[in-house]
Order: C-alpha cells, then sequence, then structure tokens
C-alpha cells in the first residue's frame, strides 16, 4: 500500500507533528500531485489556529504549493493534464464554477472558494489532490522552491499592481519590505513605476535600493509617512503589504488626487481613516484578494522575463514546526520554504 507523509496540527494552535497516510486516489476533475516544495505563508497562521470558520482538525495548512503531477482523475486528461506536469497551486484552489462571482468569470471572489488547508489538505505534506481548474502551469526557468511562494505571495503583489489605476511613470509606494513588499517592489520596478518603499527604520533603505526603489521612506522618521510622499509628488498608489493597520492608514494622506490604497495585508484591527480623508481628492481605498491559476501563470511568466525571484530560506518537511514558527516571529528572510525530505 503506498503511503505519504503530512506534517498536520491536531488541535488549534498545536505543534506540528508527522502522521503518515495511505495516498488518496484523485476524484473526477481532480489530480494528484507529488509536492516539491510548499512555502509557509503568514495565512496558515488562520488555519492553525482555526481563526476561520470551517476549519477542521486534523489540520494540514499550505496553500503555496509546488510539485508535480503522478495521477489524473476522471476528466483531467481531456482537460490538457498529463503525469508529469509540473504545476503550482496557490491560495485559489479551485471554485465551485456556479455562484454569481464564478458565472460572471471573477473566480478568485467565488462565494465557495476552496483554498488549500482549509477546503481541503494543503503542501505540508508530500502529495495533494487537487482540483484541476486550480493549477497553473510552472515555467521550466523556474525552480519549485521559487515557484511555491509566486503561487500567493507573487500573484497577490502582481495582481495588485497591475489591476490597480497606476501607469508607467506613475509613483507606487510599497508599504512593508516584508514577504509580500520584497517582490511587490521589484514588480513595481520592472512594470515601470517610480517606486517608492516604504519600511520602518533608516538601516532598510539599502535594501530597498537593491531591490530596484527608487525612493526610500522611512515610516518612523520625524515627518510623517503622508507628508513624505506628497514631498515626492503624491502616490498615484499605495500597495499595503505591510498587515499593520496604523501604517496603512498613514498612507492615505499621501496620495496624488484620485490615487488608492491597494490593501493586500491582513490585519483584524480597525484602520483609522475619515471620509473627509478621501472625499476631497476622491481617494480611494480598497482590498485586493489573490488570483487565479491563469493569474499565478502571468505571474510566474513575468517574473521568469523580468529575473523577479523570491528571497527564500528552505527546511525540509520534517521541520515544518520550526519553519512556522520562526514566520510566525517575523524571522523569515524573506519566505519560508519547505521541501520533501
Amino acid at each position: 500500500m503506498s503511503t505519504y507523509r503530512v506534517m498536520q496540527v491536531t488541535a488549534p494552535d498545536g505543534s506540528f507533528e508527522p502522521d503518515d497516510r495511505k495516498a488518496p486516489e484523485p476524484g473526477a476533475g481532480e489530480v494528484r500531485i507529488a509536492v516539491e516544495a510548499c512555502g509557509v505563508c503568514h495565512s496558515d497562521a488562520m488555519f492553525v489556529s482555526a481563526a476561520l470558520p470551517g476549519v477542521t482538525f486534523p489540520e494540514v495548512p499550505g496553500h503555496e504549493i509546488a510539485g508535480r503531477v503522478e495521477a489524473l482523475g476522471e476528466g483531467a486528461r481531456e482537460r490538457g493534464w498529463r503525469v508529469g506536469d509540473r504545476v503550482a497551486v496557490g491560495w485559489f484552489g479551485g471554485s465551485c464554477g456556479h455562484c454569481r462571482s464564478c458565472r460572471a468569470g471573477d473566480f478568485i471572489v467565488c462565494r465557495e472558494l476552496k483554498v488549500p488547508g482549509w477546503a481541503y489538505d494543503g503542501g505540508f505534506a508530500e502529495k495533494v489532490v487537487a482540483p484541476v481548474d486550480a493549477l497553473a502551469r510552472i515555467p521550466e526557468e523556474l525552480s519549485s522552491v521559487d515557484a511555491g511562494p509566486l503561487a500567493c505571495a507573487g500573484v497577490t503583489v502582481f495582481n495588485g499592481l497591475r489591476r490597480s489605476q497606476a501607469r508607467p511613470g506613475d509613483l507606487v509606494a510599497v508599504l512593508g519590505l516584508g514577504g509580500l513588499g520584497h517582490l511587490g517592489v521589484q514588480y513595481a520596478v520592472a512594470m515601470g513605476f517610480e517606486t517608492v518603499a516604504v519600511a520602518r527604520g533608516a538601516q532598510k533603505a539599502d535594501f530597498a535600493a537593491r531591490l530596484g526603489a527608487h525612493h526610500y521612506v522611512d515610516s518612523t522618521a520625524a515627518a510623517p509617512v503622508g507628508e513624505a510622499l506628497q514631498a515626492l509628488g503624491g502616490a498615484k498608489v499605495v500597495l499595503a503589504t505591510a498587515g499593520n493597520s496604523a501604517a496603512i492608514s498613514a498612507t492615505v494622506d499621501g496620495l496624488a488626487p484620485r490615487g488608492e490604497v491597494v490593501v493586500i495585508g491582513a490585519d483584524p484591527t480597525p484602520m483609522t481613516v475619515s471620509p473627509a480623508q478621501l472625499l476631497g481628492s476622491a481617494h480611494v481605498l480598497r482590498g485586493h484578494p489573490s488570483g487565479t491559476s491563469r493569474d499565478v501563470e502571468d505571474t510566474m511568466a513575468f517574473s521568469v522575463l523580468h529575473g523577479i525571484r523570491p528571497m527564500t530560506e528552505t527546511m525540509p518537511l520534517s521541520r515544518a514546526d520550526e519553519a512556522f514558527r520562526r514566520m510566525l516571529a517575523g524571522e523569515a528572510r524573506f519566505r519560508m520554504v519547505l521541501t520533501m525530505d
């Protein structure tokens, strides 16, 4: 009997421990993936802590999956998939296909979105069964260690920028230089934006410059962030990657007329933005989710074209608990990625 190993938590906020299971057969419209790498995302903590409704235990998180198709369910071949195909699965782990959003083609806001680790076991495992609509083809130029984080962190910042109102030459600020922000700066520069990196501490200015940023704003400096952005002409877009409501709120006054703050960093704390800050200059404040499998493919293709890669630290699957704790502590530089033992 074929078995595989997962790293699971058996209770909310528990530690990861190994479990060996019988290899599942993919159902209709599904494939089984031999996982080669899986990124550790901060959103995984919402599943481990049961902060979202419907999380059940034992819980196997992981939605930055990269590997190879090793078994096809009924209908998968007819949809173009073959054993051996290199694939990635991100936050978008499939959609229902019948809700109003899906019928309009807006699959990422499906009312029954299937997120790995929530709708089905995620990638902290040697094998994953996933729906075929979740699969993104990985270019040969990308390693699995690089492809995994691009399926969530990468596509989120890439889509957030390309679907914003910014156009080449516009001033775009990226708030935060962590797991999302270090990619956001690279994408913003490659898209032709005059790019401002905003982070805590003057010591990060050199790192921002190495990423390609044209300007750096220290959010701990005496001048407020909004004032510093206005001194540069005002931001057409602020991509808020930092999960800090106070820091996000501080950028609103740095917008140019009709500028927007695109929020992708999650924080349950309410933001402090008044209607008066939005009305006079027609400012926009909006949230942005991740992206579909097609968006993931676009992200990977753009990354290959422009030489953009996530900065990663790898650990074997057996050290999932250590990798997860390192991510939670903010010590990862900048994405933790699990590889198979």
